[in-house]
C-alpha cells in the first residue's frame, strides 16, 4: 500500500506545520508549487523550506514543477476565467501530456507530502495530483490530507 499525503501552508504556523509532517512520519516534501519563491510565508520559501524540514523533520525536500499547474491556468482559475471543473479537466490533461507517472512514478512516493499554498485541499492542484497517482497506480495508495 501506497500512502501519499497532501499539505498547504496557508493559514498554518511554522510550529502547526511542521508538527504535521512530524507527527505523520512524512518521508519527504514534494512541493507542487510552479515557483517556490515568491510566497509570503517566510517559512515556505524554497531554500528556507528546504533548510526547515532537513533539520526540523530529517526528511528531503524535492520542487518539482512537472506537477504544477502552468502560470496560464493559474492565472485563468484566479481571474474567473475558467471554472472548477474546467480546471481540473485542464490540470489532469496537462499530467497526462506531461506522463508524469510514466516519468516519475508512483510508488517512490511513498510516505511523501505534495506540499501548494492553499489552506484545504478542496479547490487545489496537490489534492487532483494524489487522485491522478491513485488512479494511475497499480498499487492500492491512500491519500492523507494534512489539515
Amino acid at each position: 500500500m501506497i500512502t501519499l499525503y497532501t499539505i498547504g501552508f496557508t493559514k498554518k504556523s511554522a510550529k502547526r506545520f511542521f508538527e504535521l509532517l512530524k507527527n505523520n512520519a512524512v518521508k519527504q516534501l514534494v512541493d507542487v508549487r510552479i515557483s517556490n519563491s515568491s510566497q509570503l510565508a517566510g517559512f515556505a520559501k524554497g531554500s528556507d523550506l528546504e533548510y526547515f524540514v532537513k533539520e526540523i523533520c530529517h526528511i528531503p525536500y524535492l520542487h518539482i514543477t512537472d506537477f504544477a499547474p502552468t502560470k496560464e491556468l493559474l492565472d485563468n482559475w484566479h481571474k474567473e476565467e475558467i471554472d472548477w471543473c474546467g480546471y481540473e479537466r485542464t490540470y489532469t490533461n496537462l499530467l497526462k501530456e506531461r506522463d508524469i507517472v510514466k516519468r516519475y512514478g508512483v510508488k517512490q512516493f511513498d510516505g511523501a507530502c505534495f506540499l501548494c499554498s492553499e489552506d484545504t485541499p478542496e479547490f487545489c492542484h496537490r489534492r487532483l495530483l494524489a487522485e491522478y497517482m491513485k488512479k494511475c497506480s497499480a498499487e492500492k495508495v491512500v491519500i492523507k490530507h494534512l489539515l
